[in-house]
């Protein structure tokens, strides 16, 4: 069964892992691995390398990193972890399961590198906080990574959208931006069939395709398009 594909910060963490564990490392294989393009990967190679990643290229054999290389273990502190395990429960409480499920795998891998001292405290910690909002734990989406993903990578994304007027439309959009208000995640686009940017809930979206197409970086800041949406 092919892998879905992964959020950005994800897929550069999962593949520096893979250069760690095999010797070498074709793009070919990491594209299909994480269902992207291998002009994906070139992207995530360059910047695992801008990072401060020692990869070595083998031109027509692939990559691996160099020889004695590792990355050291990641060391919390005290206050570090209860912030983490704090921000789990509030977003378990967010209303996009594929945000809850993802941060939550993610805090099991964290919580596997903390010293043996701190495990107990940050699992009473667990239990003894309680955000009151969403309090049915009420799921009403599903698409909050491949949203995420589709931004990054500048990846048009094709949606069947009902609007709050019950009117149902399939619209091909560029992802820009996304925001939470009162519970609810929106996703702010440049709608190509209304040829300007719009904002949809994303509880709202029915069914979500990404597109192999790809399209140019909007040249705007998210303040800048706040204070354009003011104006309007």
């Amino acid at each position: 069964m092919e892998e879905k594909e992964k959020p950005r910060l994800s897929r550069l963490t999962a593949i520096i892992t893979q250069l760690q564990s095999k010797k070498l490392i074709t793009a070919k294989y990491l594209a299909e691995k994480h269902n992207v393009s291998v002009r994906t990967i070139y992207r995530d190679i360059r910047t695992i390398e801008k990072s401060g990643i020692p990869v070595i290229t083998e031109e027509g054999k692939g990559y691996s990193l160099m020889e004695g290389y590792r990355l050291p273990p990641v060391l919390f502190t005290e206050d570090e972890a209860n912030a983490l395990i704090t921000a789990e429960q509030l977003i378990l409480k967010n209303k996009d399961n594929s945000f809850s499920e993802n941060y939550s795998n993610a805090i099991v891998k964290i919580k596997s590198v903390l010293k043996s001292s701190q495990k107990g405290k940050v699992d009473l910690l667990s239990d003894r906080i309680y955000f009151g909002e969403n309090q049915q734990d009420e799921k009403s989406s599903n698409y909050l990574m491949k949203i995420q993903s589709a931004i990054t990578n500048f990846q048009l994304l094709e949606i069947e959208y009902i609007s709050l007027s019950n009117k149902f439309t399939t619209r091909k959009i560029e992802p820009f931006a996304l925001y939470s208000n009162k519970g609810n995640w929106l996703l702010i686009a440049f709608c190509k069939l209304r040829n300007e940017f719009r904002a949809f809930r994303i509880d709202l979206i029915q069914k979500l395709t990404p597109q192999i197409e790809t399209f140019e970086p909007h040249d705007m800041t998210l303040k800048q398009y706040f204070e354009l949406y003011v104006k309007k």
